[in-house]
């Protein structure tokens, strides 16, 4: 009878209906595959349950968080390989029904359940949210963000370096991450136009970076909101040690609460994209009736490729279960137009994709060279969602299947002042 890694590839082929560009390795110590091509590990049968029980990307992720799958060698070779096989097969690939209709898939089908074992379907990764809504009220918004930030500061400290900015750098060539995080900090204080005496608020605080630096650099007086506690607390503790106290004043609270406006400048970075698709409008608004008019809006935001049928979006499942839960990702072109339906004028869309992926590349980095700490800090498998999520991401970036815009929108007054320069770029300079 043959190895398990010859089975195993000789199923994976005709399930996909091509030649898998990845060398397997199997539970029995069995290789196969193009020699010197990125290794997928197949540490166990458990991770063909996975996939037979969830088949698709919910599946592999499950597996890979658990630990049965792993990769050798080149971790953004593989992905790449892997993504274009898997997740970006275009239109004339087969889906998975139709595969089944081919005797020969189906027999495969059957060598894989062989391969399997015992057939009881494994419990979940205890790192998975099982509760996914996308409902976004205030209580499933303040569970999603404790998934995703509430996993211990020490760990993002790891991740983020001494910045802790938790969303796009902005790079020159020869930059640093923590001089690319600055410069971000300062381009959107740029755009904003801060000056001293200002009000601002800070929608989506994190670890308090932009608060620090606005009030810091530009004199202004800062309100930072987080759902997340562990931010909050990091934050004052930073704000205090600065002795910025009484410039800048962290809460624990929903923006939707958010009532002591009017503010002189919103900066809302890797925030929006928690609001949800129904929200938005709701989101948009809100921050528009917080702004004096001729007051300005900083949104830094991720964005997907539109989709000819948007009703055909789907949230990713991985970064749902795993990630984000209940994120949701838009077109920048929706975007604006929610924008200006709550009334803002929309003067500037910048796209600053390449400066993500370079970000990521850099918190992989972090964390691969202190992974035995950030084991010990969260649980192996947190560990290696963030590896996998972050390395994935970056390659989306690259590739153009998602981008970040930064987009300074203005509550224009009556008169149609906007107050910006008639050369807004100059902020580049």
């Amino acid at each position: 009878m043959a190895d398990a890694a010859s089975r195993l590839r000789s199923v994976a082929e005709q399930v996909l209906g091509a030649p898998l560009p990845v060398r397997l390795r199997a539970w029995d110590g069995s290789e196969a595959g193009p020699p010197g091509a990125p290794t997928l590990v197949v540490r166990n049968r458990r991770a063909l349950r996975r996939m037979l029980f969830k088949p698709g990307e919910l599946g592999l992720a499950r597996a890979w968080v658990a630990g049965d799958l792993d990769i050798e060698g080149d971790l953004y070779g593989a992905l790449a390989v892997m993504s274009g096989l898997i997740w970006e097969r275009g239109e004339d690939s087969r889906t998975l029904a139709q595969a089944l209709r081919d005797p020969a898939v189906r027999a495969a089908v059957r060598e894989l359940v062989k391969l399997a074992g015992p057939p009881l379907p494994p419990a979940p990764p205890r790192e998975e949210v099982r509760r996914r809504s996308h409902l976004h009220t205030r209580r499933s918004d303040r569970q999603a963000i404790s998934h995703h930030y509430d996993v211990g500061n020490d760990f993002y400290g790891i991740v983020l370096g001494p910045s802790m900015v938790y969303s796009c750098a902005y790079w020159e060539e020869d930059g640093t991450l923590e001089t690319a995080q600055r410069d971000k900090l300062e381009l959107v204080c740029a755009k904003l136009g801060l000056s001293p005496g200002q009000r601002l608020l800070d929608v989506g605080c994190g670890w308090g970076s932009m608060a620090i630096h606005a009030a810091r650099e530009h004199g202004v007086s800062v309100v930072g909101v987080t759902l997340s506690q562990e931010q909050a607390a990091f934050a004052r503790k930073r704000v205090a040690d600065e002795g910025l106290t009484d410039r800048v004043e962290i809460r624990v609270q929903d923006y939707r609460d958010v009532r002591d406006g009017p503010y002189d400048a919103i900066s809302s970075i890797g925030m929006a994209e928690h609001v949800g698709a129904e929200r938005y409008l709701e989101y948009a608004e809100n921050l528009y009736g917080l702004l004096k008019p001729g007051g300005r809006l900083l949104n830094h935001q991720i964005a997907r490729r539109p989709q000819r049928d948007e009703s055909a979006y789907d949230v990713d499942e991985f970064i749902d279960a795993y990630v984000f839960p209940d994120g949701e990702l838009a077109p920048v072109g929706s975007t604006v137009t929610q924008l200006e339906r709550a009334g803002f004028e929309v003067r500037d869309v910048e796209s600053i994709r390449e400066h993500y992926a370079r970000t990521l590349r850099r918190w992989v980095a972090n964390l691969e060279a202190d992974w035995p700490r950030a084991v010990r800090l969260t649980s192996p498998g947190r560990a290696r969602v963030w590896r996998l999520y972050m390395a994935a991401s970056a390659l989306a970036f690259e590739h153009n299947r998602i981008g970040v815009n930064q987009v300074l929108a203005v509550r224009t007054p009556d008169s149609g002042a906007s107050g910006l320069p008639l050369r807004t770029r100059t902020w580049n300079s």
